[in-house]
């Protein structure tokens, strides 16, 4: 009888004391805080926000832009661990504040919708990109056990974002059609379209208290 209360005491003791975790998370989804709390062996629950600035150049047609994305998103998640160790699946969902822009200033003459352009009839290009506010999440991950000390943490899985919208196309320079204007756009928005969903790859390093 003393070896069973024993053997139910030692995991009731460990969540005792390590039932509350804090630390930095980094990955696709930007970087910043996160919070856990474990709330039994089998359940636990997180929040993070997370922030980040990427700039990268791309090619569309015969025009190059600069795409800039700011991550920018806070989201909870509720831990399942099905063998009460650190294995753990988790669903949940994001407030997604991501945006980005694209930009492109040629210095040669282009061609938009079949139409030849000069730099000065075109002068700068510019659109910006935009997803859903409310984002589900869906991963898979390790947590870390149930005692107290540091942590470490990784967890991969998806961000059902939905559609990349690019809206506020323009073009500075005054000297491009609206139809030639439009269907850059919609180039453009075919380009994203396949990202409907985003991958998530966090790394966490914490301490559990």
């Amino acid at each position: 009888m003393t070896g069973a209360l024993a053997a139910l005491w030692v995991p009731t003791q460990a969540m005792a004391e390590g039932q509350v975790s804090a630390g930095l998370t980094g990955g696709t989804l930007g970087i910043g805080p996160e919070l856990g709390y474990r709330l039994s062996d089998t359940v636990g629950v997180r929040g993070n926000a997370t922030f980040l600035s990427i700039s990268h150049d791309f090619d569309s047609d015969d025009v190059t832009y600069r795409g800039k994305v700011k991550l920018k998103s806070v989201g909870m998640m509720l831990d399942l661990y099905p063998f009460g160790g650190g294995f753990r699946i988790s669903a949940g969902a994001r407030i997604n504040g991501n945006a980005g822009t694209v930009r492109a200033t040629p210095t040669d003459d282009i061609e938009l919708n079949g139409t030849p352009y000069t730099p000065a009839q075109v002068g700068t290009l510019r659109g910006k990109a935009e997803t859903k506010n409310f984002a589900p999440a869906l991963t898979l991950g390790y947590g870390g056990g149930l005692h107290s000390g540091f942590t470490v943490g990784v967890e991969a899985g998806v961000l059902f974002q939905g559609k990349v919208r690019l809206r506020n196309f323009t073009a500075s320079g005054g000297g491009v059609s609206a139809a030639d204007l439009e269907a850059e756009r919609l180039s453009l928005q075919s380009d994203v379209d396949d990202y409907k969903v985003y991958p998530i790859l966090q790394l966490t390093l914490g301490y559990r208290f």
